[in-house]
């Protein structure tokens, strides 16, 4: 709107932000965040917020409801900001879906698996009765900004946590990104994907890696954003890790839970005649390479078949089985029985 810009930009009135920021990065980014806001005048107000799975409720999106509220924003010029990982995201992205009914906000992801993952589509959620995200809806960010710099502060297991869900687009549709991920991998993992002159034996493998990851995400989601269509590729992975991960919170990282269901998944493939041996124990050791775990001792049968249960109820009665064809291909399967399921289970508890 020209006539908000022209207000915005003339000092006749005085920029605001409300910005929601995740405390860990607060002690990390904190000071250079306060200045950057002071530095360009903006009368500003920061929320330091412990932003877990385990404090991913509406409690936490009713105080920084509180708190906007407090601020008082303009609900079209002012939007919210969320600096942190996916949970801190999905929380803000949520409140500011809340507040007037829809109020802009910006997403600044400082994890890899936000920046992959979260930063992209319209998704946002809380935890509800011990259920993931169940409590959410569909409104996409005004932006996201992507600065790959904030990735090098964080853990070694972090980055691995990461790398689950790009894994996840090259094994569903994207051979070449799967051939990056088993070359540079521990790379990767060794330079927390920062570009550096000088490694030429690798190229910008992170730059690379991450560009492809979002555009085969966005691909996927761009025509279906609000999920009409249940049959989604990207839910890869997603269909018995919801259940293992709020199972054995705070055990097991998101991504990392994401990798059990998809290694599991891998042997179901291999069970229906889908994919090679050889193409299978490339997937394994991909996993291993990319220190991710390929099996969980809290992911038992009962749990498997609860969790597929709880999938047939909001997948319209069908499980909507993304499973890999080849390497870097797959298709949705709605066929796959229970025997097969349990030979493969064996087979994967046995290896």
């Amino acid at each position: 709107d020209p006539q908000q810009l022209e207000l915005a930009t003339s000092g006749k009135r005085k920029l605001r932000r409300f910005i929601v920021i995740d405390e860990v990065v607060d002690e990390l980014y904190g000071s250079k965040v306060r200045g950057y806001f002071e530095e360009n005048n903006v009368q500003h107000k920061i929320l330091a917020l412990p932003t877990t799975e385990e404090t991913k409720s509406m409690d936490l999106v009713l105080n920084i409801l509180q708190e906007v509220q407090n601020f008082s924003i303009d609900r079209r010029t002012e939007p919210i900001i969320a600096i942190g990982g996916g949970v801190c995201l999905d929380i803000v992205g949520l409140a500011a879906s809340l507040y007037r009914r829809r109020t802009p906000y910006i997403r600044v992801p400082t994890t890899l698996l936000s920046y992959v993952d979260a930063s992209v589509g319209a998704k946002n959620g809380v935890n509800f009765l011990q259920c993931k995200n169940k409590l959410g809806g569909y409104t996409p960010p005004v932006a996201s900004f992507l600065d790959r710099s904030f990735i090098q502060s964080i853990p070694r297991r972090h980055i691995s946590n990461g790398l689950g869900e790009i894994l996840k687009m090259a094994l569903m549709k994207h051979k070449g990104l799967f051939d990056l991920l088993k070359r540079h991998g521990k790379y990767l993992l060794d330079t927390k994907f920062q570009s550096y002159s000088g490694s030429a034996d690798h190229g910008d493998a992170a730059l690379q890696t991450t560009r492809i990851a979002i555009e085969t995400m966005l691909e996927e989601l761009a025509p279906n954003l609000w999920e009409d269509d249940l049959d989604r590729l990207v839910d890869f992975g997603h269909l018995i890790s919801p259940e293992l991960e709020m199972r054995v919170l705070p055990s097991l990282m998101h991504g990392e839970a994401v990798n059990i269901d998809m290694a599991f998944m891998t042997y179901v493939a291999y069970t229906r005649g889908l994919i090679t041996a050889e193409e299978k124990e490339q997937i394994i050791q991909c996993m291993r390479g990319l220190e991710l775990p390929v099996w969980h001792g809290g992911c038992s049968w009962p749990l498997i078949k609860r969790a597929l249960m709880e999938r047939l109820k909001h997948s319209a009665g069908q499980p909507r089985m993304p499973l890999p064809t080849g390497l870097g291909v797959a298709e949705i399967f709605n066929d796959t029985s229970e025997e097969t399921l349990e030979r493969a289970y064996k087979l994967w508890v046995r290896d």
